[in-house]
């Protein structure tokens, strides 16, 4: 899989996260990592490309806070150079480990996000072909042999 540091990241994050709010007996979480940065991506509200890997979390955290006030993340800093004996544990078990994590790739990403792309081209293209307004304030546009030119939004569009 082709998948960004970032990505992976907030994949081991979703990983420990996601149980431990589903917890109803939890009350505070604290999670260790040492991309905090990349934590922080988590709590961000504008838009960016890891945002797939983010609205689960988020989504998680939202029901999470919402069960009960007392509910509480914390998000604690421990760089590799601090050489804490579970940061090694983990990190070792991590590279032991065989099985196939369950995050999408980034191909099958940019497939959706360009199929979402396409559908939302496609229905442009369907609504402006049935529009009253066709040849009014609209005027479709043709190519050397008259053949009209379809919107498109790849290679600076039509």
């Amino acid at each position: 899989m082709n998948i960004t540091p970032m990505e992976a990241e907030l994949m081991s994050i979703r990983i420990g996260l996601i149980p431990a709010m589903d917890n109803k007996d939890n009350h505070q979480i604290l999670v260790i990592t040492n991309a905090i940065l990349t934590a922080k991506k988590i709590l961000e509200s504008q838009p960016n490309p890891l945002q797939k890997a983010i609205l689960p979390i988020a989504g998680g955290m939202k029901t999470f806070f919402s069960r009960d006030s007392r509910n509480i993340i914390h998000f604690w800093q421990c760089p590799n150079k601090a050489k804490w004996p579970r940061h090694k544990l983990v990190d070792d078990q991590v590279k032991a480990a065989t099985n196939i994590p369950t995050h999408p790739s980034r191909n099958l990403y940019l497939f959706s996000r360009k199929k979402e792309c396409n559908d939302g081209l496609k229905e442009w293209q369907n609504s402006f072909s049935t529009s009253h307004k066709k040849g009014q304030q609209f005027l479709d546009f043709e190519d050397e042999k008259q053949n009209v030119i379809k919107p498109t939004y790849s290679k600076g569009g039509s």
